[in-house]
Parts: structure tokens; sequence; C-alpha cells
């Protein structure tokens, strides 16, 4: 009999393609994710993953069965809010919109507190770039959005719910990855990996503090988003400045290492329509304290 933990382990495993890291998402012991991987096998009666000593794949069962289980955990959440809702016991519903740089920590941690505190609020959660969040924000098709810092606007209201720090990102062979704290004059002349234009509160820090530090390293690519950036980083192109919580990405290859940038911090924003009645807004925006 197929059980929903079991599908939960697949599709963590699956996206990871590390048991190890998989088992630490799920508090488990990575022996237990592998009993219950098996388990889901056998009662598939197929083979999901290729695994070796140094891989894991999905198989082409796997990946048939992906889709399957990813429908099957949205219906399984589908039928309990039809249930709470049919019982009176729902609070209302919301939508959140995200940009894709708080998967690495602040989400998780967020829809953890949600479902902890706010369990009879139906959650609809949008990956959105900030400036995608603001339309959807003032059309009403979400409710709440996690962006980097935004102008205020007549409709559009905005407040900080995290700063963190900053690290080096570089390939784990590299001769700085030995230093604990490397300066940021080693950066000079060094092959760098920027933050394009349009990603503006960090391009705009990562180049401040550069300035500042009249440090100049040779740009060789620049990007929006900060996967792009450790990808091209893992392949040993170069180096790069990347908010902290960017060490939760899966990269085996890439290190990260603190920088002394004294008051530098990347700001995550939650922005929301000072026009939304919506009465699980305010609720679900008490939660939103700084550094949760």
């Amino acid at each position: 009999m197929l059980e929903l933990a079991q599908a939960r382990a697949f599709l963590v495993v699956a996206g990871e393609l590390n048991f190890g890291r998989a088992a630490r998402r799920l508090n488990l012991t990575q022996s237990a994710l592998s009993r219950q991987v098996q388990a889901l096998e056998r009662a598939l009666d197929a083979r999901l993953f290729e695994r070796t000593t140094r891989s894991v794949t999905l198989t082409p069962a796997g990946q048939a069965f992906m889709a399957e289980a990813q429908a099957l955990l949205r219906r399984s959440e589908d039928a309990v809010q039809a249930v709470r809702r049919a019982a009176g016991r729902s609070a209302g519903a919301l939508t959140v919109g995200f940009i894709g740089t708080t998967c690495y920590g602040y989400l998780p941690r967020l829809v953890a507190r949600a479902r902890r505190e706010l369990p009879d609020v139906a959650l609809t959660w949008r990956e959105l770039d900030s400036a995608e969040q603001v339309v959807e924000l003032e059309f009403g098709r979400i409710d709440l959005g996690l962006v980097r810092p935004i102008p205020e606007t007549r409709r559009v209201r905005s407040r900080c719910v995290m700063r963190e720090t900053l690290a080096l990102a570089l390939p784990a062979d590299h001769p700085l990855a030995a230093r604990r704290r490397p300066p940021l004059g080693l950066l000079a002349g060094a092959p760098f990996i920027a933050y394009a234009p349009e990603a503006r509160h960090l391009h705009d820090i990562v180049e401040g503090v550069l300035s500042e530090a009249g440090v100049e390293p040779v740009r060789i690519q620049q990007m929006k988003h900060a996967q792009a950036i450790l990808a091209l980083v893992s392949t040993g192109l170069g180096l790069a400045i990347v908010p902290s919580e960017a060490r939760n990405a899966c990269f085996d290859n890439v290190v990260f290492r603190p920088l002394d940038l004294g008051a530098a911090r990347a700001e995550l924003h939650a922005v929301w329509s000072d026009d939304n009645r919506n009465p699980a807004l305010g609720p679900f925006a008490a939660l939103l304290d700084d550094g949760f």
C-alpha cells in the first residue's frame, strides 16, 4: 500500500538526488529514509532510483512517478481543506508570492510556522519575481508578496522581514577555500560572477561593497538569480558574493565563506496592498517577524 509519507520522502530525494541531504531535510536517519524508499519501490514494483557510491539518479519509472507523487500530495492537501471548510473550521484562504531565493531558508521556516500556527488558513504559494508580485498585488491576484526591497506606492506597502549577511561562494578546490574568512581584497583580479543590474538590490549591495573596498574583480558573467550564479561557480568559472542562506543550495562542489562586509545586508521585504480586506492577511502578516 502506497503511503503519503513515502511519496513525500520520494519527492525530497528526487529533488536533492542525495540521500544524506534528503534525510536531514526530513529529520530522519539515512537508513530510515532508505527503508521508506525501498518500501515504496516494493509497493510500486518498480525501481525509482539508480544508486551508486557517487551518485543518485532517477530511473524512467522514477521520472514518471514524480508528477504522480506531486499530484497525490496536492490532492491530499485539497481533501484536508475541503473537510475543514465543510466542518466550518476554515479561517480563510491566502495567496502568497515569493522569490526563488527564499527557498534556501526563509520560505521553509515560514511554511512550517504557518502550518503550525494557522492550520485553518488555506495557503497557496506562487513563485514570482519581485516586479511580477507588485503587479499581482495591484490586481488582487496575490494577498502578500516576499520580495527584494521596492519603492512603496500609494497602494503597495512594504516592510523588512529579514536581513542576511553575504558570503563568498567558490569552488571547493579553489585556494581561497582553505581560508576560514578570506579578506575581500583577495578578490582583486579574480574571475567573478556578478549580479545583473536587473537584480537591483543585490547588484547594488555587491557592487557597493566592492567599490568601498577598492576591489576590482574581473566580471566574466552577470546573472539575475543566485541559483544561476552558483551553477556557474560550481563549474569553476569564477567566484561570487551571494546571500548567506544560499549555502543551502544543492551544489556539493561549492563552498561558502563568511566575509567582513560591515553593515551590508541583503533584505527581504513583505509587500501588501492597503486595499486588501482579506481577514486572513493580518494573522499571517503577524508571523513575519524578523529572523524567525
